[in-house]
């Protein structure tokens, strides 16, 4: 893969250590140091100045990373593209802002009395935050033009999450309140927000000066229409992913909102190898884009899906299969009413990284316009299906609407592709791996209860890694792993 895969590397080992740290956040910090409402009203504000963001961005992370190969050295600042990227952006966030105060009422009647109280004194942090998710939102998608991406993954995924970890560590010791937990929370966003441009100063593409240049190289209308199409996709997307904890909290209750945010982020686990390669995908499909290279694009769609599915299905596995063991180290049994939860969320995000950069593909092709009519219509069903299902099934019921939305939206997505591109990312390795994953999941899952949570964990665990890796192996479903495993075997054998 070149670029895409020492990046891929990179990316996925900054992943996989923020994997730790995250696990170590949601089941071993947060839960223990804070109740289930705090949490949700955290992850409440979130997801309130996630959407604000996304409003404020104008869809210009999507139109930069679609339109940044024409402007690539074109002269020392890239023709003036950064104060472009940034301009219609920090215009958006004024309007938002206010838009977000003036509708603080409204939103606020949405919750219980009791909910609504302690909403209303963090309400002001949302607007901040949704400024800073914007900054750091533009600036990943600048860095992942250039193809700077480790960076930026390492902010995200790492000191992020160690400064919310430190955040309510002070707030445990009595250092600072929780008000001042909150504060913190939302001011690690503006630390990587502010790190970024740090970063891009020092690799010398942090051009804030503004040229008439960038007006010549693609018509400003042409990427308004791009921005504003993404604008409704992105929204539509993040409706997706931030409706069910706005809405578990409407329905039922902050506390509620809290133990599903941490049942969402046990499933997150999954999702970092897909991410982490995702990265650069975006880029480099653009340049396919750009080249009209379709062959090149059909063989990376492939062999991303390939390798998803290979590191998906093992992941999906390891998580499902000992969910005992992970309830059990946060030691308040009220959270695992999600178990079910997870298993759905978990067969969602497998689902989604099998079918690979589907979504990529159509967002930066010529017919990106027919994304937005998937994103809405999908996103307009979870919200008619959690506004059904939450009452009745709680928290099950929200795993389920998401579950629901995100396969619908990769079959749509994959049959699209394939008839207007003749693209699809499935072979008959998919189906090895598949095969691999039911037998060696099916195995691991036979063997008895211990009695000990660490012993089982252990033992299905090993079992279900010897399995499917000799399985992987044998059926010569992943060259890449089979590779991997020529390359381990001749350094251990010097």
């Amino acid at each position: 893969m070149g670029i895409v895969q020492r990046q891929g590397i990179r990316n996925t080992l900054i992943s996989y250590i923020g994997l730790g740290i995250g696990f170590a956040n949601t089941i071993l910090v947060l839960p223990r140091l804070l109740t289930p409402g705090q949490i949700g009203l955290t992850g409440l504000l979130v997801s309130f100045a996630t959407i604000g963001g996304q409003l404020s961005a104008f869809g210009f992370a999507s139109a930069g990373l679609r339109y940044f190969p024409y402007f690539r050295n074109q002269g020392r600042n890239h023709a003036g593209f950064l104060p472009l990227l940034l301009g219609l952006p920090l215009l958006g966030f004024v309007l938002v802002a206010g838009a977000m105060s003036l509708g603080q009422p409204f939103v606020l009647r949405w919750y219980r009395q009791e909910d609504a109280d302690l909403l209303s004194q963090h309400y002001g942090v949302a607007i901040g935050l949704a400024g800073a998710i914007m900054l750091g939102v533009l600036q990943d998608a600048y860095l992942k033009s250039l193809f700077h991406t480790s960076f930026s993954s390492f902010c995200q995924e790492i000191l992020l999450r160690l400064l919310i970890v430190a955040a309510a560590v002070a707030h445990s010791a009595h250092y600072i309140s929780f008000a001042g937990f909150v504060l913190a929370y939302a001011g690690a966003y503006a630390v990587v927000a502010l790190l970024l441009a740090g970063y891009l100063a020092a690799i010398g593409e942090l051009h804030l000066r503004p040229t008439r240049a960038a007006l010549r190289v693609k018509p400003l209308g042409e990427m308004l229409a791009f921005g504003g199409f993404a604008l409704l996709g992105n929204i539509s997307g993040t409706v997706l992913l931030n409706i069910d904890n706005i809405m578990v909290g409407a329905k039922l209750s902050l506390a509620a909102a809290g133990i599903y945010l941490i049942v969402t982020n046990i499933s997150t686990a999954l999702t970092l190898p897909f991410r982490a390669l995702n990265k650069t995908a975006f880029s480099l499909i653009a340049e396919y884009w750009k080249e009209n290279d379709m062959a090149k694009m059909g063989l990376f769609y492939q062999r991303v899906t390939r390798v998803n599915t290979l590191l998906g299905c093992y992941l999906a596995l390891g998580i499902g299969l000992n969910l005992d063991f992970v309830f059990g180290l946060i030691h308040r049994p009220e959270y695992a009413v999600g178990s079910t939860a997870v298993l759905l969320l978990l067969a969602a995000r497998l689902v989604d990284g099998i079918t690979g950069v589907n979504a990529t593909i159509v967002v930066t092709s010529p017919r990106y316009r027919f994304d937005l009519l998937f994103n809405i219509i999908l996103a307009s069903a979870v919200v008619v299906l959690n506004w059904l299902l939450i009452p009745r099934q709680g928290l099950t019921g929200a795993a389920l609407s998401y579950c629901i939305a995100l396969v619908s939206i990769n079959i749509v997505r994959t049959w699209f592709v394939w008839h207007s591109y003749k693209l699809q990312p499935f072979d008959g390795r998919i189906a090895r791996i598949l095969m691999v994953a039911a037998v060696a999941g099916l195995a691991a899952w036979a063997l008895p209860e211990t009695g000990n949570l660490w012993l089982t964990l252990l033992l299905r665990g090993g079992v279900l890694t010897v399995l499917y890796g000799a399985g992987v192996l044998l059926t010569h479903a992943a060259p890449e792993a089979v590779a991997l495993w020529a390359t381990v075997r001749a350094r251990l054998g010097r």
